[in-house]
């Protein structure tokens, strides 16, 4: 035997793209999954030619589930982000995107039933521990993916899924504003430091001397702005507890501006060292988050919504997303949870192969 097969549902969950495993079938140590992972995504090679990896950081994901050890939760979702460029592997990190295909890929394997036709699934995010209820459509018991909802950044439609996320402020750093402070300044950036379902590190695009509304290619070729942004990321990262996060994509870097096509807000997201095509289902929960927070960087760029639920509609490079927002603001800025309506379809199935050197299989 010269190579190891391992099962699979390949699937774009969102606007990220990758394959989905039962737990069970991967190796149970971290560092031999890592190399299992990164042979099969093909990293360290910018076009991943020999994974299944599609050359950018949104399809070299990785969700891994099985039956969850949560009693609230149906199933535990555990995330890996493969690297493109390097044989690394960020198991710190969730990703909302790619967990909107955890609920489909349940039913596809058999970790969950169909219960009319609509099945709700509780999911744990391994992570971070944020706990997410998925409705997704299963007219008569089956799974539905064709559907007439639209998200910016996939073409045509799909069935929806409704996700609704909950348990998330500090889900990573244990607190909502981890250094502390609505406002800290780094190399005379004035940033917010917050932990919503993604740490994120959130400045100002005029304060880079850019307007916010810039496409990804025009941000991707502005090296100079992309070396001052990571300069400020590892400051802050240190700041907010996460050590040296220099070989780490947290914390995850966002820009805010004015709306200017009708939306709630402007923003840019990164991951961390290339433009994000769209948005981050996770990322765009803290920065709606941050724009609905008070003295946060967010104040004067937009008219700021009161009333609870709040439907935040975020601007980025492909359209727009919208978070509907729970929140309280008794004391200080609480968020309850948060709704978002996303879609998912499945790609391919079948046995990935790994060199039997790196893994001979359980």
């Amino acid at each position: 035997m010269t190579q190891t097969g391992i099962p699979f549902v390949f699937m774009r969950g969102g606007t990220s793209r990758g394959p989905y495993f039962n737990r069970a079938d991967l190796p149970e140590d971290r560092e031999t999954l890592a190399e299992v992972l990164i042979e099969v995504l093909g990293a360290g090679h910018p076009i991943n030619i020999d994974g299944i990896g599609g050359g950018v950081a949104v399809t070299t994901k990785v969700a891994m589930l099985s039956p969850s050890e949560d009693d609230w939760a149906d199933v535990d979702y555990f995330f890996a982000q493969v690297s493109v460029d390097e044989r690394l592997v960020d198991f710190k990190p969730t990703c909302g995107n790619i967990l909107s295909g955890v609920g489909p890929a349940a039913i596809e394997m058999g970790l969950v039933a169909p219960t009319g036709d609509e099945t709700e699934i509780r999911i744990r995010a391994v992570n971070t521990g944020a706990r997410v209820l998925a409705r997704v459509q299963t007219p008569g018991g089956a799974l539905r993916y064709d559907g007439d909802t639209a998200i910016a950044g996939v073409p045509g439609t799909a069935a929806p899924i409704a996700l609704s996320f909950m348990g998330v402020v500090g889900s990573s750093t244990g607190a909502f504003l981890p250094t502390g402070n609505l406002r800290d300044s780094f190399d005379d950036i004035e940033v917010t430091c917050m932990d919503v379902a993604m740490p994120m590190v959130i400045a100002r695009a005029e304060d880079f001397g850019l307007s916010g509304h810039e496409t990804v290619q025009e941000l991707d070729e502005n090296r100079d702005f992309f070396a001052r942004m990571e300069a400020v990321r590892l400051q802050a990262g240190a700041a907010m507890g996460m050590g040296d996060v220099s070989k780490s994509v947290t914390p995850k870097f966002g820009l805010l501006a004015p709306a200017r096509d009708g939306g709630t807000i402007a923003t840019r997201y990164f991951m961390p060292w290339t433009t994000h095509p769209s948005m981050a289902v996770t990322g765009s929960q803290c920065l709606a988050s941050c724009a609905l927070t008070p003295g946060t960087v967010a104040d004067g760029l937009l008219e700021r919504p009161s009333e609870s639920p709040a439907n935040v509609v975020l601007e980025h490079a492909s359209g727009t997303i919208e978070v509907l927002v729970d929140f309280d603001m008794t004391d200080q800025f609480t968020l309850n949870s948060a709704g978002l309506l996303r879609t998912a379809r499945k790609l391919a199935d079948g046995q990935v192969y790994v060199p039997a050197s790196v893994w001979k299989g359980r």
